[in-house]
């Protein structure tokens, strides 16, 4: 006869009623929408890079086969699970209109699935700049399988288009996941130009409102951060700019701390290791101790 576990007791069940008892503001919680959990989001993104990235054979393990069938057989199963996890983020704001709601999360995926190719070619520029900027690097094959930094920015460029659309809560899920792998910490509210290299990346602190212009490379340890900020009587933040802005080829060097949404490092700047820097820089500066 199977073994059937005993339900919950009393004492536990009277513990489950204080617990839904206390919410925010003094309201008890809802039920929520079921967000993805961590063993859903790895596969979803696992499917996102093998689209993204069709050069290292994860559609067609060993090459054989046909890649156009195996990508859009990939991106056939990956478009419902996208659109249930949307929804799911977004489906507190709009209980009440439910066809609403699940409208507007086909949308949000529509549009990002449509932008794929648009960030496939950023993502190439991506790998090309890793190429040009790190001399380990044997070829694209290699970055696009091992290297920490690219991983977290494939995963950053679709969770800043998913956020762009319209999503809530799964870019930041997306994120999040990609530090949990690689250390290297990039809000997908933040704004990356093209061909951005990020060289062994753990530790890296990218901050929602930072924008970094194109050709910019940072290693290891670098915090773009903001400074202490007020809040509102209503205990929110201000929406206003707290991180850096980093323009076109600039070089920041393991370590570095620049804070501030009012901090602009100019272009061409070289920025040395375990700087800390609250003030702008001019275009063409080199911060730090150079022999």
């Amino acid at each position: 006869m199977a073994n059937s576990s005993p339900g919950p007791g009393a004492s536990h069940l009277d513990l489950a009623d204080r617990l839904l008892g206390i919410g925010a503001h003094g309201q008890a919680p809802r039920s929520p929408e079921r967000l993805p959990l961590a063993s859903e989001v790895a596969p979803m993104v696992d499917d996102l890079l093998t689209v993204l990235f069709p050069e290292v054979g994860r559609a067609v393990p060993g090459g054989q086969g046909d890649l156009r069938q195996a990508i859009a057989g990939v991106l056939g199963g990956l478009a419902p699970r996208l659109d249930a996890a949307v929804f799911a983020g977004i489906h507190r704001r709009c209980r009440t209109e439910e066809d609403k709601c699940r409208e507007q999360a086909q949308g949000i995926t529509a549009g990002t699935m449509v932008a794929l190719p648009e960030i496939r070619a950023l993502l190439l520029e991506d790998v090309q700049a890793a190429l040009d900027g790190d001399p380990a690097a044997s070829g694209p094959d290699e970055v696009i399988a091992c290297y920490p930094g690219l991983y977290a920015v494939a995963v950053y460029r679709v969770a800043n288009r998913l956020l762009r659309e319209g999503s809530e809560i799964l870019p930041r899920i997306l994120t999040e996941h990609a530090k949990s792998r690689t250390g290297i910490d990039i809000h997908p509210g933040a704004t990356i130009g093209s061909s951005f290299f990020i060289d062994h990346g753990t530790g890296i602190v990218v901050g929602e409102t930072t924008q970094i212009g194109n050709s910019v490379r940072i290693y290891q340890g670098v915090t773009l951060g903001a400074l202490s900020i007020k809040r509102r009587q209503d205990g929110t933040a201000a929406r206003t700019k707290r991180h850096p802005t980093i323009e076109d080829e600039v070089i920041i060097y393991a370590n570095a701390t620049i804070l501030g949404g009012n901090t602009v490092i100019g272009r061409g700047s070289v920025i040395g290791g375990n700087t800390f820097i609250t003030y702008s820089v001019p275009p063409g500066t080199r911060v730090g101790e150079w022999g």
